[in-house]
């Protein structure tokens, strides 16, 4: 019901009580969005104060959240429209978290790999003879392109049997007077008569070391990873001892830093540093993948190299393995190469 006030003065008394009534409500329900900018104004004048231009750029970000913890209003600031409930207890839109699920591996792989694996040809041409009709799976002709086989199926390509090779990776730390080949025409000592026993399978070696360069070498029948460790476009590090036969001056090792100009271009290593004080132990690290660079740098230079070692190769060294001697990669060497973290 409206109420009439006869004279100015009651009107007066009504407005005084109303504001008030006004005043106290505000004290006790405080602005959402003021108490926090007052905040704020007071961090970002802690923050600053006594300190240069950078530093209050630098606190910027932080003034986004208020020291002064904020809590949703109770059920006593309720509306008045009779709901008791709290802002606390007002239902919320559920969020949905996305988790990755993770693919269960069942051992099986494509048929163009399987066949590449034994030995018997690329993926590429795999997937040709597949198209031809010339492979069987488990006594059934397969034409269709992406199917899976397992250890346990009976693969033909033709009338032979294809079972693919187990991959073995051996390092050996090469000795001298051993050349890098599979079969040599001379009958000389090669570096897979020293990994006779080391596997059944056939292995490679994976690049070259010349017949009286020393160290560290890896064997496998693993072709996509020989390739990738080989190959100039991946430009793996090695690290070579190399031993003079005179002490290398000082305006040498300049010119070898800033890049030495061979037949077949420029070479520049990556570093090079004397070992001891003799000046005739020279070490360097370089990723060219050039036949015989380091002896050919040096050459160019009028020095003759009495001992030519690699101590380091794609990030697996000779640590613990005397020269001749042979070992297995573990697991964890096999998958640092396979991701290619070495450099």
């Amino acid at each position: 019901m409206r109420k009439n006030f006869s004279n100015d003065s009651s009107s007066k008394n009504y407005i005084r009580k109303n504001d008030r009534k006004a005043d106290r409500n505000a004290e006790r329900k405080p602005s959402r969005f003021g108490t926090q900018e007052k905040t704020y104004r007071k961090v970002y004048e802690d923050s600053t104060e006594g300190s240069d231009s950078f530093s209050k750029k630098r606190v910027g970000k932080s003034l986004t959240k208020s020291t002064e913890s904020y809590s949703r209003p109770t059920k006593k600031f309720a509306s008045s429209t009779g709901d008791k409930r709290s802002y606390n207890s007002v239902p919320r839109k559920p969020v949905l978290i996305k988790r990755k699920v993770e693919a269960v591996s069942d051992g099986k792989i494509r048929l163009n790999r399987y066949l590449a694996n034994s030995g018997i040809c690329s993926r590429r041409e795999a997937d040709e003879y597949i198209a031809a009709g010339v492979v069987r799976v488990n006594d059934v002709i397969v034409t269709e392109m992406g199917m899976k086989v397992g250890y346990d199926d009976k693969v033909h390509f033709h009338s032979q049997l294809v079972r693919p090779e187990k991959k073995v990776y051996v390092l050996l730390n090469k000795p001298k007077n051993c050349v890098t080949t599979s079969d040599d025409p001379q009958d000389r000592l090669t570096v897979l008569d020293l990994v006779k026993g080391a596997t059944n399978e056939r292995i490679y070696p994976v690049g070259r070391l010349d017949r009286n360069t020393t160290g560290v070498l890896l064997l496998t029948n693993d072709g996509d990873m020989a390739a990738k460790l080989t190959h100039p476009k991946y430009n793996k590090k090695k690290i070579y001892h190399v031993s003079l036969d005179s002490q290398l001056t000082n305006d040498d090792l300049t010119k070898i830093t800033n890049g030495i100009e061979l037949e077949d271009g420029l070479i520049v290593v990556d570093e090079v540093s004397f070992v001891d004080d003799t000046h005739k132990e020279i070490g360097v690290e370089i990723h060219s993948g050039k036949n015989r660079i380091v002896r050919r740098i040096f050459e160019s230079l009028g020095y003759k190299i009495i001992k030519l070692d690699r101590v380091y190769f794609a990030g697996l060294t000779k640590k613990n393995l005397s020269r001749g001697k042979w070992r297995h990669l573990s697991q964890m060497e096999i998958n640092m190469l396979k991701m290619g973290s070495f450099e």
